[in-house]
């Protein structure tokens, strides 16, 4: 499938929905903190990129509270970070929006990591994934949970030539962190 989708480098959308958080009473919904198991789960998604290898160039993480501290955690896991980009259209948005903000990436960048929230995640894997290995396109559908990282491949000479159906979904993975492991 990635063959089909254009000329130009390999290139990686990886996509990490926030951690789990906590719904504290009388608390914005933009500034939900991070549960327990959030503080636990985001940690190993970040090990879980470096251990695949799929650590980005640039990552694009909404403003929420909860979207921003699973980026912290995560990226704490890595030697040195990449370059952030906090962007309010994130928060909340919908396919239309996330492609917006993705192909604005620098054409430089071959792997992206995008952090936020569902369903609008979910739908922009499912949108982009003309095809998945082994069965990540079934487990996609059937659930796209907390902490929840996507892995879609794709050939192009920059990110405006991302097109629905053009992305391979490589993997699909819900890293989770143990009870008592120190943060």
């Amino acid at each position: 499938m990635i063959e089909r989708a254009g000329a130009g480098p390999l290139r990686r959308l990886v996509v990490l929905r926030h951690a789990k958080s906590a719904w504290p009473e009388g608390v914005a919904d933009h500034r939900r903190p991070l549960a327990p198991r959030g503080l636990r789960d985001a940690p190993a998604a970040g090990r879980a990129l470096a251990e695949a290898d799929c650590l980005p160039d640039l990552a694009l993480c909404s403003t929420a509270l909860r979207a921003r501290r699973t980026w912290e955690l995560a990226s704490a896991q890595w030697g040195t970070p990449p370059p952030v980009r906090h962007d309010p259209r994130l928060y909340g948005a919908a396919v239309p929006d996330l492609l917006e903000a993705v192909r604005e990436t620098p054409r430089e960048v071959e792997t992206l990591l995008l952090v936020g929230h569902n369903p609008g995640l979910e739908e922009l894997v499912l949108e982009l994934a003309g095809d998945g290995l082994d069965d990540t396109l079934e487990r996609v559908r059937a659930k796209f949970p907390t902490s929840a990282l996507a892995v879609l491949a794709w050939r192009g000479t920059g990110w405006p030539a991302l097109v629905p159906g053009a992305a391979l979904l490589t993997s699909f993975t819900v890293p989770r962190g143990k009870k008592g492991r120190k943060r």
